[in-house]
């Protein structure tokens, strides 16, 4: 198993004049203690189930920039893209120059949104459901099409590319990896198996429909001819190791593992303190490694 670290709140002691430094800090102690990626929310406002909305929000591409010259090793990427957020030729430059300039370790993460609020608020268009899944399949064609060095037009429903020129090529091959966050049945984990090497589904739906939204998956694969050991299986949730012993977190990457996910990324209590990176790095990262 490996572990991701997900970071989804700044709202710490010392205001904004701490974050840079405060970030810095937890992203080269993450590096150091063995966590095989760092995501950020791609979100404007903080969402409600974390906190205000008028909380600290850092733009995640940025911040993944910052991000990566404070890291060595890591992948970073962002949990997840929102796909109205930006328009596909210019989110496709964004994750390609993280990956340049991160030595070949970005990520793109992507799903169809949902946080109505930040986008009436910022005066970002917020299309319908439909609409939304349409432009995220277009997406993903794209970005293939781009990170293959295709310059053919792209005419699609939602999307026109006249030039897609993407230079220079990211360094990761064949290409950063692509994680389609969430668990639909009828669309998103279509989607996954068709055009991603990853899934991220949360830990909060519990075992069973874990399970069974993983056998969806599998069958998409199997539907499409495709090896579903090539999808890297994640999960999303959340550590208070001041609350869950270490032990308690190995059995729950155990039964993680049992359910045939493959990665486990966590936000974790007071990581700014890196008192929980410690730990997991001392009694849990070791261990999970050989699950």
């Amino acid at each position: 198993m490996r572990i991701g670290l997900q970071i989804p709140r700044f709202h710490w002691a010392g205001g904004a004049p701490e974050l840079a430094p405060k970030l810095a800090a937890i992203a080269r102690a993450a590096d150091d203690a063995g966590f095989a990626s760092i995501w950020l929310m791609d979100h404007l406002f903080q969402i409600r189930s974390i906190g205000a909305v008028e909380e600290e929000m850092l733009e995640a591409y940025t911040t993944l920039g910052f991000l990566a010259a404070h890291t060595t090793r890591v992948r970073l990427g962002a949990m997840v893209t929102g796909v109205h957020y930006r328009h596909p030729g210019v989110l496709i430059k964004q994750v390609t120059t993280l990956d340049v300039l991160s030595g070949g370790r970005a990520y793109l993460g992507i799903g169809a949104g949902w946080y109505e609020r930040e986008s009436r608020g910022l005066g970002v268009p917020f299309p319908p459901l439909g609409e939304r899944f349409t432009r995220l399949e277009e997406t993903l064609r794209i970005a293939h099409a781009m990170w293959t060095g295709d310059r053919s037009p792209i005419y699609g429903k939602q999307f026109q590319l006249a030039e897609p020129i993407n230079s220079p090529m990211p360094l990761s091959q064949p290409h950063p990896p692509i994680l389609v966050g969430g668990g639909g049945e009828r669309k998103t984990l279509r989607l996954v198996a068709q055009y991603a090497d990853a899934c991220n589904l949360f830990t909060r739906y519990g075992p069973r429909d874990l399970t069974h939204k993983l056998d969806v998956l599998q069958q998409y694969c199997a539907d499409l001819g495709r090896p579903y050991s090539e999808i890297d299986r994640t999960s999303l949730g959340q550590w208070n190791v001041a609350r869950k012993s270490a032990q308690q977190i190995l059995d729950e990457l155990g039964e993680l593992h049992e359910m045939g996910f493959t990665t486990a990324i966590a936000s974790l209590n007071g990581v700014e303190t890196l008192k929980p990176i410690e730990v997991l790095a001392r009694d849990v990262i070791p261990h999970a490694q050989g699950l």
